[in-house]
């Protein structure tokens, strides 16, 4: 700018300040006032110093470095750029409340209703746009460069917006995120880009209008808005401003205002030491604020580090542990499950692929700061990743900043990182409702909702139809299939009472059903399972939305299969009820082969058929189900046609078209205990699914009602029982509501795992009726221990435990 000395400039004169007081030395005293004087301006210059240093390297941290314009994917994306920016600078028309004539934030009555946060998502929109002016202002290869035409519409805008509606001034209307997040965070970034360009005017408005509209008390309690991913989206904001603004108060506020956001919590928003991340109070949302906030600290700890202001915080690495607790179990292969991603899944132009994209990115970036074991770890997890995303690869997608873009480029090509493979596990997060169960040929995901949580998301007119995502919905993908599942226009085109997995009853529910916010969650207690980190058993007492339908679901999870069961299925809507066996989207023009019982079943659209008692199913390219002993099954191929604006307020009207093959069981109008029992093998071929529907050994369901629901698995020494109520099923006694998962070993051994996923047990004892001659080890919740001819275990107050499995090891014999 042409009012400050450069930085080259100021280290000559602190130099050649430095060498005059040392010649003052050798010559005499030199008077205390000019001493004072000296090392005030001394320190003045050192904090002027770092502020241009920071400033320097969140440049980096948004423009990316270490990358050849002219190399792909660089090229295309800087191409990219410029257009857009091009663009924007074509159609700029500073007007009275306005930037762009397709961006009015002007309200003529500002409130917080859903009009007002149409008008303010305009102010931030256009400091986005001049955002982006900016970036291919200052990058190579966007073809405006040092656009001087381009410089002077983006500062001229910066100035716009400021005198009109975000200034000290101006009083917030619409969607506090705009006024205290986005807009902050943007004209931020971009006074950053363009700081040599800004008068010292400029400089003092702009931040004046930040300090006005996120004051210093946004951080005096962690509390409201000011939680979880907010609290560091704040804290970014004010650190920037006072980097920029050059006040080290500022960035000392916002950095020590980080700390809450590390710990653990027990209720509430945050991250919780089962790996969950809670945003909204009662929803899971990993793939939303879970990866915004991971974003913020990432870069804010990238940022400060090694300078007076570094995140030092001992509980820093618990946020690091959160990369291998909360993030990489719900990534598979480049994507980031939608079953915590709530509301986001309805916007247009992102999907399970896209919002995996920035994680990936910020995976690389904390890893910086971490472990050496535990960066390279991540970024072989990464790789892997990476390789074998065959559907969206992440280097390939268009929406990718250049910084992300940098990074990930710089792993590829890095040939001393081996890619690793998906792990082989099964994970209870049992304090936000969901599961996750890896093999190495496929995944799964099991999406419920509780007293706890809730039955979805919706917000901002947001994920209109997403009421029935939390009743049992299970998500599966294949290693090197399937990946378009949920990518590919799912959201508009299904239909959302038949997602995979859910027991649903057809009664027609509000667009928007329950209120915002997760703010309706059912009265259901028994929500969760247990696990012995490979196998588990998951229980949903369900109960839906708005209707009298309830249901008891188990899922007992295998190494080459999900056990899936129905009981108590009752309602009394005066609708049908139905369960969703599968539901594959098959994209514009998908016809896989269906097979039931070995016969080839029509391809045509608009086909459909209920088999009364079918055996097997197959679904060319997609998996296998085994119906146990026979079950009424009704097979649709449709083309179903939505558009984006049906589901979310700020989608296009384009109507899009897509293809269904489903699978599903009609319980009829108001069933009383309806019930069900099938079996999923993802990706097993038509011949396996045969074999294992013939073979009467392999598994054996030992209850299926509204009291009990377990099964045997021989083959792996899996007795797993899912008790609603107390009582004995096979082998296995519980005097109150439990999940119990035993594994015998070869080695002689067994594994007893129990938990209390109604958070209600104050006592609880489970026996085995199994000869056992020693407890191995067992927790603290474990009050007594007998062993003999069988095991008791002794629980006491379990209620502090949240659900979580209890693990005992017992000698056999």
């Amino acid at each position: 700018m042409s009012n400050r000395s450069s930085r080259r400039r100021f280290l000559q004169g602190s130099a050649a300040s430095a060498l005059a007081i040392g010649a003052l030395g050798t010559a005499g005293a030199v008077p205390a006032a000019a001493a004072t004087s000296a090392d005030a301006a001394a320190s003045a210059g050192a904090a002027d110093d770092e502020f241009t240093a920071l400033r320097a390297k969140w440049r980096d941290l948004i423009l990316g470095t270490g990358f050849s314009p002219t190399a792909e994917p660089f090229r295309t994306l800087l191409t990219n750029l410029g257009t857009s920016a091009r663009g924007f600078l074509s159609t700029m028309a500073p007007a009275d409340g306005s930037l762009w004539p397709d961006a009015v934030w002007a309200d003529p009555d500002p409130d917080t209703d859903a009009e007002s946060y149409n008008f303010s998502a305009k102010m931030n929109d256009s400091y986005n746009r001049l955002n982006t002016m900016a970036q291919a202002y200052c990058q190579p290869g966007t073809g405006l460069t040092g656009d001087t035409a381009l410089l002077q519409a983006a500062l001229t805008g910066l100035d716009h917006v400021n005198s009109q509606v975000f200034n000290e001034n101006t009083k917030q209307y619409g969607n506090w995120w705009n006024f205290q997040i986005g807009s902050p965070q943007a004209l931020m970034d971009t006074c950053v880009l363009l700081y040599d360009h800004l008068t010292a005017d400029q400089v003092d408005r702009y931040c004046k209008a930040v300090d006005h509209f996120i004051p210093d008390s946004v951080f005096a309690s962690y509390s409201g808005t000011s939680t979880g991913a907010n609290r560091v989206d704040l804290c970014r904001g004010v650190i920037l401003r006072g980097i920029v603004g050059g006040s080290a108060d500022k960035v000392s506020l916002a950095a020590r205002s980080l700390a809450p956001v590390f710990p653990y919590v027990t209720s509430g928003d945050g991250f919780y030491d089962d790996g969950s991340f809670i945003q909204h109070t009662y929803i899971p949302y990993i793939g939303g604020y879970g990866a915004v906030l991971h974003d913020g600290v990432g870069r804010l700890m990238a940022l400060l580090r090694g300078s007076t202001w570094e995140v030092d915080d001992p509980n820093t690495q618990l946020f690091l542990d959160t990369v291998d607790a909360t993030i990489a179990p719900f990534i598979h292969n480049g994507l980031m499950m939608d079953n915590v991603s709530a509301r986001g899944i309805s916007r247009v132009g992102t999907s399970d692929q896209s919002r995996a994209l920035g994680l990936l990115a910020t995976i690389l970036l904390v890893g910086q700061g971490a472990s050496a074991e535990e960066n390279a770890r991540w970024r072989a997890m990464v790789k892997g990743w990476m390789q074998r995303d065959s559907y969206a690869p992440p280097l390939k997608n268009p929406g990718l900043s250049l910084i992300r873009a940098s990074l990930l480029q710089s792993l590829q090509d890095d040939t001393t990182v081996k890619p690793s493979p998906e792990p082989v596990e099964h994970r209870v997060f049992h304090n936000m409702d969901r599961v996750t169960h890896r093999r190495r040929g496929w995944t799964a995901s099991l999406s419920m909702a509780s007293q706890r949580i809730a039955h979805y998301e919706f917000g901002n007119g947001e994920n209109a139809r997403g009421y029935h995502t939390g009743a049992g919905w299970l998500s599966w993908w294949g290693d090197d299939f399937g990946l378009e599942q949920y990518a590919d226009a799912y959201w508009p085109t299904v239909d959302p009472y038949r997602h995979p997995g859910i027991t649903a009853s057809r009664k027609p529910l509000a667009d928007g059903e329950g209120g915002n916010w997760g703010a309706v969650r059912p009265a259901a207690a028994w929500v969760g399972g247990t696990t012995d980190g490979e196998f588990g058993a998951t229980g949903q007492h369900l109960k839906g939305l708005s209707s009298t339908m309830s249901a008891k679901k188990s899922w007992f999870w295998l190494d080459d299969s999900i056990v899936c069961l129905g009981a108590g299925i009752t309602s009394t809507d005066g609708h049908p009820v139905e369960t969703t066996v599968d539901n594959r989207a098959l994209g514009t023009s998908g016809a896989p082969t269906l097979t039931v019982d070995g016969k080839t079943q029509p391809s045509q659209q608009g086909w459909n058929k209920t088999f009364d008692s079918a055996r097997w199913a197959h679904i060319a390219g997609h998996a296998g189900y085994v119906f146990l002993g026979g079950s009424p099954v009704t097979a649709v191929r449709e083309e179903r046609t939505g558009a984006w604006r049906d589901i979310n307020t700020g989608g296009p009207t384009d109507p899009i078209t897509r293809r269904y093959l489903t699978l599903y069981t009609d319980h009829g109008t108001d069933p009383v205990d309806g019930r069900y029992a099938y079996v999923l093998l993802p990706g097993a071929g038509a011949r396996t699914t045969a074999q294992r529907a013939a073979d009467k050994g392999w598994l054996k369901v030992l209850a299926n009602s509204g009291d009990q629901q377990g099964v045997r698995v021989p083959r792996h020494g899996l007795t797993t029982v899912n008790f609603w109520s107390a009582g004995t099923v096979d082998t296995v006694t519980a005097s109150a509501p439990a999940s119990v998962l035993i594994r015998e070993h070869r080695d002689g051994t067994a594994t007893v795992v129990v938990s209390d996923p109604a958070r209600q047990a104050t006592s609880l004892d489970i026996t085995w009726h199994r000869r056992v001659s020693k407890v191995l080890s067992k927790p603290a919740t474990v009050s007594a221990a007998a062993t003999g001819s069988s095991l008791k275990l002794s629980f006491g107050d379990l209620t502090g435990a949240y659900g979580a499995p209890q693990k005992v090891r017992v000698r056999l014999g």
